[in-house]
């Protein structure tokens, strides 16, 4: 099975932000130990007597204003958002970065959050099926940070398996997601920093830790599938996600 942890960055009601991105990670049921231990390795490094202590949320370490990431400083907690990136830039091939980045004004009429939720179940659903032509009968599940949006969540997801989104049926997610405390789930803090690469990406036009992950995005054949930003304001952007879409 695949299982996409998702978590979001930005805020719906924040009218000091522009966009709202949902971001995760696509990983074989194989390779979860992998990448946990892998984190579980850096918390060790910051809290040696109890690494589960450590939760990797990225934009309290940006800050660094709370501990463990207080006494390390800001400068030494952004290398660590970093290193947690860099778990997934050298994962497994198998594992993939997904993310939707919802420029809110060009969206007045959707709810941001369930409109980045549909995009990104299309989108995983694609590549199981892509997966699938290729000779894996696997199936997938979605696994997201408990948030206000668990509710609505799951009822548009039992909605999209009964009648698809608004591009295709799904057919290969097996259930409908699962809500998990991030504080339990290395797979869910990871996704929260992809989330967070991808809003600063957007938001605030830094690139540092965005770029460590961008060759982990979905892609068949040189278009790429795992990143989507929704945007009317500039019909010529740049960025890897509008470039790849006019290309095609």
């Amino acid at each position: 099975m695949h299982l996409l942890y998702l978590d979001d960055s930005g805020s719906v009601r924040n009218r000091d932000e522009d966009y709202l991105v949902l971001a995760g990670i696509s990983v074989f049921e194989r390779q979860i130990h992998y990448i946990a231990q892998a984190l579980d390795s850096i918390a060790s490094r910051i809290h040696p007597s109890d690494p589960s202590v450590v939760e990797f949320h990225a934009s309290v370490m940006y800050s660094a204003k709370s501990t463990p990431w207080s006494g390390l400083g800001k400068s030494e907690s952004r290398k660590v958002i970093k290193e947690v990136l860099g778990v997934l830039a050298s994962a497994h091939k198998s594992t993939h970065a997904f993310a939707c980045a919802i420029h809110k004004a060009s969206c007045p009429t959707e709810d941001p959050m369930e409109n980045a939720f549909e995009d990104l179940c299309s989108r995983f659903d694609m590549q199981l099926a892509r997966l699938y032509n290729s000779g894996s009968n696997q199936r997938g599940l979605l696994i997201l940070d408990k948030s206000s949006y668990e509710n609505s969540l799951q009822s548009l997801a039992h909605r999209f398996r009964s009648t698809g989104t608004r591009w295709h049926q799904l057919k290969n997610i097996a259930e409908v997601p699962l809500f998990v405390d991030s504080k339990a789930s290395r797979l869910v803090q990871l996704a929260d920093h992809v989330a967070y690469a991808v809003f600063r990406r957007y938001e605030r036009s830094d690139t540092s830790f965005f770029d460590i992950i961008v060759n982990k995005f979905d892609s068949e054949e040189g278009k790429l599938h795992g990143l989507a930003h929704k945007q009317t304001l500039n019909p010529n952007c740049m960025c890897p996600a509008c470039m790849s879409r006019r290309q095609a």
